[in-house]
């Protein structure tokens, strides 16, 4: 959609009524040839899906429906916030041109438009998924890969379609890699508490001579700021795009305390800060109508050499409950799957906490679903692309769980791993014992 909407609900409802009509004035998928990376003999296609999503599908060599997998990709970000880009889809490719590699078909979609929008991108997911099986054929089994932001797309897609005209939905199977799971309720509260903390001990964004707007609302939306003229302001109060020896002291003392106090690794600190901006005006301003779904009332910020200052001096918001439910029905997972789920999350994951994993297990065990999930994890220090010769494992591992009843334990996946280690290069990393710490450990806990 080109207009802005009052919320992500009402998004969410167009969307829904214009799935069926949509899907049908799409035009065929065109051949087209392969990015490099992808294996040599493997047939690609492009096109549009009438809705405005533009997508890639790519086809191994010999693949036939009859017997082939095919592997939905829902894409991480959202990096980008206005209309969908053709290319975003053919870098997806390009990086998970393993999937291929190991023998499955592989489909993804741009989504119709950038910006936040899960249950959006999983309806033009699942839009994806009924072209390919037009054109190409039901597969033998279709899985659902989601990986970052495209986690939480994927777990939430998982629910819309666990059944479809009272049958069993389409998906035999999830892979959730590096997700934001939880939903936009849980997942993005620290990016608040970064604004709240950066602001009180850096003071320039915005600066003292810019007019002021509540933090929560990310930036305001005529604003000119550029993320070059954001990152000099960061590296101003931090010095973090400075060598360590080259920093002042006020500068150390700065980047210390926003580290330590929202808890993310230095060379996450921009990026971090960027999603904070741009993200929250795209999620405050343009899908929820200019209202507030995140909070920072009574939490208490621990880690700075002056906790009682910091916390006198942050900036103080209450979270709107319409905002925040409205947010909720858009992207927080029920638990309601009914296929297995199987995951995958770098311990140093320095984009999407590992903690995450406990939030979405907890939801699973609510629901009575837990025993439909595995969760793994690698000693790794990525988000967007971990070991390769782990995804192939864990496809093996999935499917196996799906064909043959054999729920796979971390263990079975870290022993497959290495099987995969000469033929994808890399070494595995998987740490079967590991389990990761509630998220109330990693993010500032506050009243709900």
């Amino acid at each position: 959609m080109r207009t802005p909407v009052r919320s992500i609900a009402r998004l969410a409802a167009a969307a829904c009524a214009a799935f069926t009509l949509a899907a049908a004035a799409h035009a065929d998928p065109a051949p087209s040839p392969c990015p490099a990376e992808v294996p040599a003999f493997a047939a690609c296609f492009t096109g549009e899906d009438g809705q405005g999503a533009f997508y890639w599908i790519a086809l191994p060599a010999g693949w036939n429906p009859a017997t082939g997998v095919l592997v939905m990709h829902a894409h991480g970000g959202p990096a980008d916030t206005g209309p969908a880009r053709a290319g975003r889809s053919r870098e997806d490719l390009e990086r998970w041109a393993v999937t291929v590699k190991a023998g499955y078909a592989w489909a993804g979609s741009t989504y119709r438009r950038g910006g936040y929008g899960v249950t959006m991108a999983a309806e033009d997911t699942e839009r994806l998924r009924r072209l390919f099986v037009a054109r190409f054929g039901q597969p033998r089994r279709t899985l659902l890969h989601g990986q970052s932001y495209g986690g939480g797309v994927a777990s939430k897609a998982a629910e819309l379609y666990a059944t479809v005209d009272g049958r069993r939905g389409p998906y035999d199977g999830v892979l959730l890699t590096s997700g934001v799971l939880g939903g936009g309720t849980r997942a993005y509260d620290f990016r608040l508490d970064l604004r709240v903390v950066y602001q009180a001990v850096c003071s320039n964004h915005p600066r003292a001579d810019e007019p002021a707007y509540p933090l929560w609302q990310g930036l305001p939306a005529d604003s000119k700021l550029t993320r070059d003229e954001l990152a000099r302001r960061v590296d101003e109060c931090t010095g973090v795009r400075q060598p360590a020896a080259q920093r002042t002291e006020r500068q150390k003392a700065n980047l210390t305390t926003i580290l330590n106090v929202v808890k993310i690794p230095e060379k996450s600190l921009i990026g971090h800060l960027n999603w904070a901006t741009w993200l929250l005006r795209d999620v405050t301003q343009l899908r929820l109508g200019k209202r507030n779904p995140f909070g920072n009332i009574g939490a208490v910020y621990a880690g700075s050499a002056d906790d009682a200052a910091l916390n006198a001096g942050v900036l103080r918001y209450a979270a709107d409950p319409q905002a925040v439910a409205d947010l909720a029905r858009d992207s927080n997972p029920a638990g309601a799957v009914n296929v297995p789920v199987l995951t995958l999350h770098a311990i140093h994951d320095p984009t999407a906490f590992v903690e995450l994993e406990s939030l979405y297990r907890d939801t699973l065990e609510r629901a009575g679903t837990g025993p439909l999930l595995v969760q793994t994890f690698s000693d790794e220090s990525e988000h967007s692309f971990l070991a390769a010769p782990q995804y192939p494992a864990l496809f093996t591992a999935l499917l196996e769980w799906i064909d043959k009843g054999e729920k796979p334990t971390p263990a079975k996946v870290a022993a497959l791993c290495k099987g995969y280690e000469a033929g994808y290069g890399g070494s595995c990393k998987l740490v079967p014992d590991y389990r990761p710490a509630p998220l109330d450990a990693r993010v500032t806990p506050r009243p709900r």
